[in-house]
């Protein structure tokens, strides 16, 4: 009996299972399909240059069945069941979820043999994530997302989203349609601050990336455990300058504070990133502050390269590096 249950509440939240799966997208949740049309389809196409891999999401509730919703609790029009069992992991539909709005939101979500050329890898953990329809409907969502520089494999961003509702469903209680649109507006609310708080983060650190104004900003329901810190108005310690031009010969040792590096590689034009920042193609000549720095280049086809280099103050220092295929 209670397997056959399950069973009906399975496929009775087959269309909700679909729309989750859709949420991020071009269009709106379903709930709020009356407030918004969604951005018009130029804007949508706008993107920036931040490229992400994102991993699926590992579920880590405290549950067994990996696609249990719920408890029913209170009445369903169309649904005969104690329990809401989807016909997919809860895994699935929300890493489906956060790529989707990953992608809406501009970001260039990389699948397949491109994701190895991704900038950023995105991985994230699910506490809760629970429907349960009773008198008051209870909707309680907890997911963990880490983003990561491929390159270094450094945390450039981890927090925590949480989403808590209830609702009363109203006289006539609820339809599969309702709970379908409930469901896609907690994890719409859910993917849409974990990205806007990235986001805010990276336009902050990396504003070559974005096409608009750095700047953080607090974001209600969000607790942030690792964020780069924001970008000085003025850089002088990755300041590039050109190929032809070198420190003038007669400036004082006392006004010079920084070294230069010059980057060349066979064959030219590989991607260089200094301290797991991207800052050009090469040949590539910095002004930069003396110490240890990590130079890795990559090229397509070839074998990445890297090398620890030493920058003396008032000094000049030249890389060449040989890419193997």
């Amino acid at each position: 009996m209670q397997s056959s249950l399950k069973r009906i509440a399975s496929s009775a939240l087959l269309a909700a299972v679909v729309g989750c799966s859709a949420i991020g997208g071009a269009n709106a949740p379903i709930a709020d399909n009356k407030k918004s049309t969604g951005r018009d389809s130029a804007d949508r196409q706008v993107k920036n240059s931040a490229t992400l891999r994102i991993n699926q999401y590992v579920d880590q509730r405290s549950i067994g069945n990996p696609r249990f919703l719920g408890k029913i609790e209170h009445r369903v029009w169309g649904l005969s069941g104690n329990e809401l069992v989807l016909d997919q992991d809860v895994a699935v539909i929300a890493t489906s979820a956060f790529k989707k709005r990953f992608d809406s939101e501009g970001f260039r979500v990389l699948e397949g043999g491109d994701a190895n050329n991704a900038l950023f890898e995105v991985s994230g953990v699910i506490k809760e994530l629970v429907l349960n329809v009773k008198n008051r409907d209870e909707i309680n969502i907890s997911i963990e997302t880490t983003l990561k520089n491929v390159i270094t494999g450094k945390v450039v961003w981890s927090g925590l989203v949480t989403e808590k509702n209830d609702r009363f469903a109203g006289v006539s209680g609820n339809s599969k349609d309702d709970l379908d649109a409930y469901l896609n507006k907690g994890l719409h609310t859910v993917s849409g601050k974990t990205v806007e708080a990235i986001s805010a983060s990276l336009m902050a650190a990396r504003p070559e990336l974005f096409n608009l104004t750095p700047g953080t900003k607090a974001i209600k329901g969000v607790d942030v455990y690792v964020a780069p810190l924001a970008a000085p108005t003025t850089d002088t310690t990755l300041a590039p300058i050109p190929l032809s031009s070198t420190v003038p010969a007669n400036k004082s040792s006392a006004n010079v504070t920084n070294g230069i590096l010059s980057v060349n590689t066979n064959p030219p034009r590989a991607k260089v990133y200094l301290d797991g920042v991207y800052f050009g193609l090469s040949p590539l000549r910095f002004e930069i502050e003396p110490g240890i720095h990590d130079i890795v280049v990559i090229l397509k086809g070839y074998k990445t390269a890297s090398e620890k280099v030493s920058v003396r103050k008032g000094e000049n220092t030249e890389l060449e590096l040989s890419l193997e295929r």
